[in-house]
């Protein structure tokens, strides 16, 4: 039968909408429907971030077994074992803290699942035939975005150059009076340095440089383990242009 206003005329159909979402009935009711997406929304939410952090593990990076040689090479490191007892474990040094970072690094990421499946980097050999790879692109990735994740931990305008060693502080003031970041002079500094990083690093400075939309990136020192520092700094320092 159909339903009539008050005043003998049919609702219109607006006002016979909203009843039939808000009138119990057989059918679920509208606002049955919101809140019960309401909670599913929560829940959602609730794994979606419990998963993200799950996998944001030092544990669960090293899971795989793919990664047993690197994670060797950083407990030799002072990263994982110093005087203070602070440490950096894997997700500090790469995965971002911003929320939309996270999240992308972590799509990104399951590449790695892949390889691990295919054995990419599943023996000794295999892994050192890829390093100078793999470190290329943590390079780039942290010239692009400003050494940010060493940046959560370490900012030059905390730092206390006057109980710094004498080389640190010098190399610190340089490099904030030439804008340049963390990665510049500090690769390798959780895992081994593949042979030909150096040209490796000149050749990623070099291509952003011609790539980069807001002018060029400027060729910058790097501390060389070996001892050559002065010698390289004056090689990248962009004096050759």
């Amino acid at each position: 039968m159909a339903e009539h206003s008050t005043d003998g005329k049919r609702p219109g159909f607006l006002r016979r909408t909203w009843e039939w979402f808000w009138r119990p009935s057989s059918v679920l009711s509208f606002g049955f429907v919101m809140i019960a997406g309401f909670v599913a929304g929560v829940l959602f939410w609730g794994g979606f971030h419990w998963a993200l952090e799950e996998t944001n593990t030092e544990e669960f990076c090293t899971s795989c077994h793919t990664m047993t040689k690197n994670f060797d090479e950083y407990t030799e490191t002072v990263h994982y074992n110093n005087h203070s007892g602070v440490r950096a474990t894997c997700p500090d040094c790469h995965v971002p803290h911003e929320w939309q970072h996270k999240v992308k690094a972590k799509i990104m990421a399951s590449k790695d699942v892949y390889h691990e499946l295919m054995g990419t980097i599943d023996t000794d050999e295999k892994y050192d035939e890829r390093r100078l790879h793999m470190a290329s692109a943590v390079w780039t990735k942290m010239k692009k975005t400003d050494s940010r994740e060493c940046r959560n931990c370490h900012a030059f305008e905390f730092m206390d150059f006057t109980i710094q060693e004498t080389r640190a502080a010098a190399e610190h003031q340089k490099a904030i009076d030439e804008s340049m970041t963390c990665i510049d002079c500090h690769q390798g500094i959780a895992h081994g340095l593949p042979a030909g990083y150096l040209e490796e690093y000149r050749r990623v400075v070099d291509e952003m440089a011609s790539t980069e939309a807001d002018g060029p990136v400027t060729r910058v020192g790097m501390i060389d383990p070996t001892g050559l520092g002065s010698a390289i700094r004056g090689y990248l320092s962009g004096t050759d242009h």
